[in-house]
């Protein structure tokens, strides 16, 4: 063993994306034997963090949590580089793959500063920054008001203590990874659909960079890529940005991956919903696509707006 790194992993800076990255080192280090100094985690500040003052879709999007590593496995500085999955845009460039996709960890929303969605005192703020929580908010509590809430979740919660708004919503995966387990109330994604995956980790290298791709790819955990790319994929037929209000989760049932999927419109009035069920070995790879169809055909001009699927 010497004593450079046998992978570098680029990683945003911030509290929780160092945690995931951990989580990817220690699992490489599992995977092949290799002591901790084997993955080195190199940091980066991504243009996301910089802005924190207006929602993501109005500064760049999701392209905004990517743009610097991508150019750091581009340029040679890093093997490759770890993603919470939701926040990667749905179409990357054709010289990067996900070479793996972490075991998934709880997909469910978090509501933090009440008891359940019901006993949301009438008119309350609820702090968010997600089209997609607002919406959904919105449509099961059309009374409340949605303020803007952005940062990391130490941030966010310290927004909430000061009173900035009265109830938050947050993602259980990351308030684990951080150790904050048992803080707000866990929301049913039966009644609750969280955000296209969801609790999921992915690491990124370069599509020509066989020998990471084979270092990585030890640590995929096939049920974990099966649900997170039918999600992926039913995101990039729906043409949905980072402006679009989409949930989705898909389960697996046996053999068959089961999609299911609601569109919104941003004031939360209009929804339409569809479930989808499809084998998963990968030969129906046509199937979120064809969901993605059935809810632009069957969704209201107030939310097919919002998707550049919709025909």
């Amino acid at each position: 063993m010497t004593d450079q790194p046998k992978l570098r992993l680029g990683t945003r800076q911030s509290p929780l994306a160092l945690a995931q990255a951990g989580e990817a080192r220690d699992r490489l280090c599992a995977a092949h034997g290799w002591p901790e100094s084997a993955v080195e985690l190199v940091p980066v500040r991504a243009s996301g963090d910089k802005v924190q003052d207006r929602p993501l879709a109005e500064i760049g999007g999701k392209a905004l949590w990517t743009k610097e590593l991508d150019e750091w496995i581009a340029e040679g500085r890093i093997d490759a580089a770890v993603h919470s999955m939701k926040d990667v845009e749905t179409i990357r460039p054709a010289s990067l793959a996900i070479a793996a996709v972490l075991p998934r960890a709880d997909v469910r929303d978090v509501l933090i500063g009440a008891a359940s969605v019901a006993q949301i005192p009438r008119g309350a703020r609820v702090g968010t920054s997600a089209p997609r929580r607002a919406a959904q908010m919105l449509h099961h509590r059309p009374d409340c008001e949605v303020v803007m809430f952005r940062g990391n979740v130490a941030t966010r919660l310290a927004k909430l203590a000061a009173g900035e708004a009265d109830v938050t919503l947050l993602a259980a995966a990351g308030l684990a990874r951080l150790g904050k387990r048992g803080v707000g109330t866990l929301l049913d994604p039966s009644e609750w659909l969280p955000a296209p995956a969801q609790g999921a980790i992915g690491i990124e290298c370069r599509a020509d960079d066989a020998a990471t791709r084979a270092l990585v790819a030890a640590v995929d955990d096939a049920p974990s890529r099966a649900t997170v790319m039918a999600e992926r994929a039913l995101l990039a037929a729906l043409g949905g940005t980072c402006h679009s209000p989409v949930a989705a989760h898909s389960t697996l049932r046996g053999e068959d991956i089961v999609l299911c999927a609601a569109l919104f419109s941003p004031d939360g009035a209009e929804r339409v919903h569809g479930e989808w069920r499809f084998a998963a070995g990968g030969g129906d790879a046509g199937a979120p696509a064809r969901l993605a169809a059935d809810l632009l055909v069957r969704a209201s001009a107030g939310i097919a707006a919002h998707f550049g699927g919709a025909t």
